[in-house]
């Protein structure tokens, strides 16, 4: 895990790691001045495996941070962020300390470029979407000297302190759920997962939980772009068709779940008995539907409050040993879509 009160790196830092003079790194990272590609090329790749930033604060302010907190999530669009956003604005309305937003589309190289501006402005603190970084996204946040809260997931090794959920768990939750009530013919229906690595652990979860009671995926489906509802429509429609069989359907968010479950309803399919459905998000939006989905809650908006608390404390002094880990337990609602344990 990362040290908070480490020396912030300097031009001479990057001046020795590349081999040229500290005028030449400040020309580089400037983009002033004439600078051959290859030195040019030298400098930025030092930079980067350093993980340096420059200090975009002039003057007497250079050994200060501002009061600003980079909160950095993959999309505004999806309905799980707002509410992580409504918990961390709750949280520092009663500070000194304001949050700023960048969005990386789950775009590693956007995170990076992200990461880089907003680091450059010397902030009080860093929450970010998920543990799973470039490498040089990693080395700017471990040489940031502020403390970094990773949100969303607790599946892997914090760069200094994360809040979240198991996602790996959740999914393995929702299968033994699943089993126990019976379903064994079951589609999975989500996200293009490369990028979407909670949805991948969920998923993960999900399959190895199945395959211990001798239970696999009987069909899936992926997809990206789009409105989420339609596509929920439009792949429950192609998945049934494709494999009629199918007793069960688990989606990978509550939206495309809804659009699944808005098209069995037309159709006169009955749910959850001759067709279960689950999803994942405990999105509040839903609770409008002919019938609740069943839905596993991400504890979104208690994640954003843990997560903009260990920024404070560690701002006003009371905590700045870093390193915590926060793990918070989904809660499962049955809705009218999963039958219960029989």
């Amino acid at each position: 895990m990362t040290s908070r009160n480490k020396r912030p790196l300097t031009l001479r830092d990057v001046s020795e790691a590349s081999g040229v003079s500290e005028m030449t790194v400040s020309r580089v990272l400037r983009n002033k001045g004439d600078v051959s590609a290859a030195t040019r090329q030298k400098v930025q790749d030092a930079a980067k495996r350093l993980g340096y930033v420059p200090n975009k604060i002039a003057g007497a302010l250079a050994s200060q941070r501002v009061n600003l907190v980079a909160v950095i999530i993959p999309s505004l669009g999806n309905m799980v962020f707002p509410e992580v956003m409504a918990g961390i604005s709750e949280v520092l309305e009663d500070t000194v300390l304001q949050p700023v937003v960048g969005v990386t589309d789950y775009l590693p190289e956007k995170e990076e470029k992200v990461l880089f501006e907003m680091l450059s402005w010397r902030p009080s603190g860093v929450i970010i979407a998920g543990l799973e970084h470039s490498e040089a996204s990693r080395a700017m946040l471990k040489q940031a000297g502020i403390p970094v809260v990773e949100i969303m997931d607790v599946d892997g090794e914090p760069i200094d302190a994360c809040v979240g959920i198991s996602h790996r768990r959740a999914g393995r939750i929702m299968a033994e759920e699943i089993i126990a009530a019976g379903y064994k013919r079951i589609g999975f229906m989500g996200t293009k997962m490369p990028l979407d690595h909670r949805a991948r652990k969920r998923f993960e979860g999900f399959t190895r939980t199945l395959a211990q009671s001798g239970i696999e995926i009987a069909d899936q489906e992926f997809y990206s772009g789009g409105s989420a509802l339609a596509k929920g429509r439009e792949m429950t429609a192609k998945m049934i068709e494709r494999t009629p069989d199918l007793d069960f359907l688990y989606f990978s968010n509550d939206m495309i779940g809804a659009g699944g479950l808005l098209y069995l309803l037309e159709k006169g399919i009955d749910v959850p008995g001759k067709i279960g459905l689950a999803a994942f998000n405990g999105v509040e939006l839903l609770d409008g539907l002919p019938s609740q989905l069943a839905t596993m809650d991400a504890c979104r908006r208690e994640i954003g409050v843990k997560a903009a608390q260990i920024i404070a404390s560690y701002h006003s002094g009371e905590d700045t040993q870093g390193g915590k880990i926060v793990t918070l337990s989904p809660k499962l609602a049955f809705g009218d879509t999963l039958r219960r344990r029989g």
